[in-house]
């Protein structure tokens, strides 16, 4: 990695209302270039509790940016550049279930995709075709550190549990809101996929946390959905998650190393001998010593 770039050993890519992160000390802001364009918003890279943390706000400061808009082959490939080891991805969430109730916090363990495909969800192509593993696509380790962080803050949380990423930016219609309940999964919302699936192939570990803001649509006695509603209780969710997530920097230890480390290893179906030159200097930072 370039000399001049700052580095970070985790991330935090705040959602909805998360444009700050409390207790950065020494703070560099970083704009980088990458070949996916832009980033969000300036990368903020500074110490927190020790270690070197790298904050990023998924819609941009003042939240400009539609979940279709997010660059975030962009932001995951900066991230990439920085040396970022895990990311804890902080994201407002609609909850399924009864017993999640609004201001609780949810650490999923499963994602189901119903994006329509107009996200790019994959680095690679131009030559160069990868299939990398995704049965289990959050980190175990960085979840189980975000429900014992939450423990001792005192704030509600909930372990495990399937994400439904849907397409937006319109909120769910009430039939299939029922049907998500009925796939017994246990939040809804817009930004896990691409996310999730691309800080897999940048061998980044990726945990995220969850913090409810409603019940979508299929509850009987509350209220539906709605931005005013969600903008209501984000503000509240934001301090509880900012602490949550400075708890995991004080708690990390300074060698922790990314559990998706190797991720690309066997994934690689392109012949060697047939990836262009200009293929293999584009991606070289996501490949080199990959390829066989």
């Amino acid at each position: 990695m370039p000399s001049e770039h700052p580095t970070a050993l985790l991330a935090v890519i705040g959602g909805s209302g998360f444009y700050k992160m409390p207790g950065l000390e020494e703070v560099e802001r970083w704009q980088p270039e990458t070949p996916f364009g832009p980033t969000s918003d300036e990368i903020m890279i500074g110490s927190l509790h020790g270690k070197r943390v790298a904050f990023l706000p998924r819609h941009g400061v003042g939240h400009r940016l539609m979940p279709h808009e997010i660059p975030v082959r962009a932001n995951i490939w900066a991230l990439k550049a920085l040396g970022v080891q895990g990311i804890l991805a902080v994201s407002a969430v609609g909850s399924l279930r009864q017993e999640i109730v609004p201001g609780h916090m949810v650490v999923p363990d499963q994602i189901i995709d119903r994006t329509r495909g107009g996200r790019p969800t994959t680095f690679f192509g131009d030559g160069l075709v990868v299939h990398v593993g995704f049965a289990d696509p959050f980190c175990a380790d960085l979840s189980a550190r975000l429900v014992e962080s939450a423990g001792r803050v005192g704030q509600t949380v909930h372990a495990g549990g399937a994400y439904i990423a849907m397409e937006g930016p319109l909120f769910s219609t009430r039939a299939e809101s029922h049907m998500y309940r009925s796939w017994d999964a246990s939040i809804i919302g817009m930004t896990a996929v691409p996310e999730a699936k691309l800080a897999r192939e940048a061998e980044i570990a990726y945990a995220m946390l969850a913090t409810a803001t409603d019940y979508d649509v299929w509850h009987e006695s509350e209220a539906d959905v709605s931005a005013a509603a969600v903008a209501e209780i984000v503000a509240q969710n934001v301090q509880s998650a900012q602490r949550i997530v400075a708890d995991v920097a004080l708690n990390l230890p300074a060698d922790w190393t990314s559990t998706a480390a190797g991720a690309l290893f066997g994934a690689i179906m392109t012949d060697s001998r047939r990836v262009p030159e200009e293929i293999r200097e584009r991606y070289a930072r996501l490949i080199e010593g990959r390829l066989s």
